[in-house]
C-alpha cells in the first residue's frame, strides 16, 4: 500500500479508529495493535519478505538483551559480531550479491579469463536498507551501553516495523522512539491537526510537485542523445526537484501518521536546497541516514579528532558507504566520491565536518551561494539517476556538446513544463517562509485566521485533485 492511495486511506482510518477507540488506556495493546497492522502492511508488498523482518527482529531483540544482562566483554562482542554479520550478510545477499558477481566478472573478462556466471533472481525486500539499520543501531546502543535492553518484544517490533517508517525510515534511534512505546499515549487533537496538516503536505509534494516533474525528467533522461542542452539542463532541474518532492514529501506524510498515533518521528529534512555549501546540504538532507553514519561509522573511526588526512579518510568512507547503501551500483559511488570532492574544500577551511552539529537557516544574503550549491547537488543527482555509468557520462557529454535550441520539446510539452516552473516557483516561496518550522506549511498558517487557514488547505486540495496524475506512482526511496 502507498500512502497516496484510498486503500491506505482506508487501512489509517480503521488503525486510528481501533488505537483510540478500543485500546486509548492501554499502551500494551496500542503497540500490539500497531504492531500487527504494520505486518499487515509490510505484506501487502510481498508477504514472503515477513518471514526475514521476523528474523531480524527476533536476532536484534535477544542479542540486545543478551549483550546488556552480560559482564563478559567477550561475549558482548561475540553477540556483537553475530549480530553485525547477520544483519549485514543478510543485507549484502539481497542487495549486492549480483553486484559482486557482476564485478568479480567484469575484472575476470578484464584479465582474458572466460568466465559467465548465471546470476541469481533474487528479489530485493523492500525497506531492508532501513528496518536493517534500526537493529544495528540498537544492539550496538545496548553495546554501548547508550540504552538498557528492552525485555517487552511488543515495544521492540514496533520499534522496527512501525508502518510509517517501515519502508523508507526516517531511520530512528531506540534513544529516541522505544521510550515513547513505553509510556502511555494519550490523544491530543493539536498533535493530531499537526499531523493532518503535515500529511497534506507532503501530498503536494509527492503528487503536484514529485510526479510532475517526473514525467519531463524521465523523458529527459530517456532522449538525452537527440534533445538541446537546454532541454537537458532543464531535465536536472526536475529531477532535483522530483527526488527532493518525492522523498521529503513521503517523509512529511510518515511523520504525520506517526503524529496521529501520538508518537513522534525523527526529523529528516530541513529545506536542503536553500543550504549555502555542501556541509549544510548534508546536515539538511535525509538527516536521519547522515547522523546514523556520524554517530555509527564516522565517529567510530575517530571522526575529526585526529589529523587533517584521517578527518579526510574518514569522510571519504562515509561518502563512499553513504553512496554504496543507496544501491549496487557504480553510479552511486560516482554521486558518494562527487559529494566528497565538494567537501573538500570546507574541510580545509573549516574545523567542523560534515557531521556535526547543523548552523543556523540561511538568509536572502546568502542566494547566490543557494544557487551555487543547488548547481553542485543537481549536477551530481545525474549520477544518481541515470541507470549506469555509460548513460551519466552520455547525459553530460550532450549537455556540454549539442546545440542548446535544436529539436526542442513541442509546444504542448513547453506549456506543461511553464506550468510546473510556476508550481515549483510556489513551492519554493512557501518552503522559503516556512524553513524555521518543521514543515512549510505549519508557518504559513500560524496566527491566521479561519478563514485563511481553511483557504489555504483547500487551495492545497485542489492543486493535488487538478494535478495528480491518473497512474499511481511509488516512491523513489523504495528501491533502497
Amino acid at each position: 500500500m502507498l500512502f497516496h492511495t484510498f486503500p491506505f486511506a482506508a487501512f489509517l482510518f480503521i488503525v486510528f479508529v481501533l488505537h483510540w477507540g478500543l485500546f486509548s488506556k492501554h499502551v500494551k495493546a496500542q503497540n500490539i495493535l500497531l504492531t500487527f497492522a504494520s505486518y499487515y502492511f509490510y505484506s501487502c508488498w510481498d508477504y514472503r519478505f515477513t518471514a526475514l523482518l521476523i528474523a531480524s527482529t527476533l536476532l536484534d531483540f535477544g542479542s540486545g538483551i543478551i549483550i546488556s544482562n552480560s559482564q563478559n566483554t567477550f561475549k558482548r562482542k561475540i553477540w556483537l559480531g553475530i549480530s553485525l554479520g547477520l544483519n549485514l550478510g543478510l543485507l549484502g545477499f539481497f542487495k549486492y550479491a549480483n553486484f559482486f558477481i557482476d564485478s568479480a566478472t567484469l575484472l575476470l573478462n578484464q584479465l582474458h579469463i572466460s568466465y559467465s556466471p548465471n546470476m541469481l533472481q533474487i528479489i530485493l525486500p523492500v525497506g531492508i536498507s532501513f528496518y536493517t539499520f534500526h537493529g544495528i543501531s540498537y544492539v550496538l546502543d545496548c553495546y554501548y551501553n547508550r540504552v538498557q535492553a528492552t525485555k517487552n518484544f511488543s515495544q521492540y517490533s514496533l520499534f522496527v516495523s512501525f508502518f510509517p517508517l517501515l519502508v523508507a525510515g526516517p531511520i530512528e534511534r531506540a534513544t529516541h522512539l522505544l521510550p515513547q512505546l513505553k509510556s502511555a499515549r494519550s490523544f491530543t487533537y493539536s498533535e493530531a491537526l499537526k499531523g493532518m496538516k503535515q500529511i497534506l503536505w507532503g501530498l503536494f509534494k509527492k503528487l503536484v510537485i514529485a510526479d510532475n516533474c517526473s514525467q519531463f525528467a524521465t523523458y529527459a533522461f530517456d532522449n538525452y542523445t537527440t534533445l538541446p542542452a537546454s532541454n537537458l539542463i532543464l531535465g536536472v532541474f526536475f529531477f532535483s526537484f522530483q527526488i527532493y518532492g518525492d522523498f521529503s514529501g513521503y517523509t512529511d506524510m510518515a511523520i504525520g501518521i506517526g503524529r496521529l498515533f501520538g508518537i513522534e518521528l525523527l526529523r529528516n529534512f530541513s529545506f536542503p536546497y536553500f543550504a549555502k555549501n555542501i556541509s549544510q546540504f548534508w546536515k539538511r538532507w535525509h538527516i536521519s541516514l547522515t547522523s546514523w553514519f556520524r554517530d555509527y561509522l564516522y565517529i567510530p573511526l575517530g571522526g575529526s579528532r585526529g589529523s587533517r588526512f584521517q578527518t579526510l579518510r574518514n569522510t571519504f568512507l562515509v561518502f563512499m558507504v553513504s553512496g554504496f547503501w543507496h544501491g549496487a551500483n557504480f553510479t552511486f559511488l560516482v554521486w558518494g566520491f562527487l559529494h566528497f570532492l565538494y567537501f573538500i574544500p570546507h574541510l580545509f577551511n573549516s574545523k567542523k565536518s560534515i557531521l556535526e552539529n547543523p548552523e543556523p537557516s540561511v538568509g536572502i544574503k546568502h542566494i547566490f551561494q543557494i544557487g551555487f550549491t543547488f548547481t553542485l547537488v543537481s549536477f551530481a543527482w545525474i549520477f544518481f539517476r541515470a541507470q549506469n555509468l555509460s548513460e551519466a557520462f552520455g547525459y553530460i557529454h550532450s549537455m556540454v556538446y549539442n546545440p542548446l535550441f535544436v529539436n526542442p520539446f513541442s509546444i504542448e510539452q513547453y506549456r506543461q513544463a511553464g506550468l510546473l516552473l510556476v508550481l515549483i516557483s510556489f513551492f519554493i516561496v512557501i518552503e522559503w517562509i516556512g524553513k524555521k518550522d518543521d514543515f512549510a506549511i505549519e508557518k504559513l498558517v500560524q496566527n491566521r485566521t479561519p478563514i485563511f487557514k481553511y483557504s489555504a488547505y483547500g487551495f492545497l486540495v485542489f492543486l493535488i485533485l487538478m494535478y495528480m496524475k491518473t497512474e499511481t506512482s511509488t516512491f523513489i526511496y523504495f528501491q533502497f
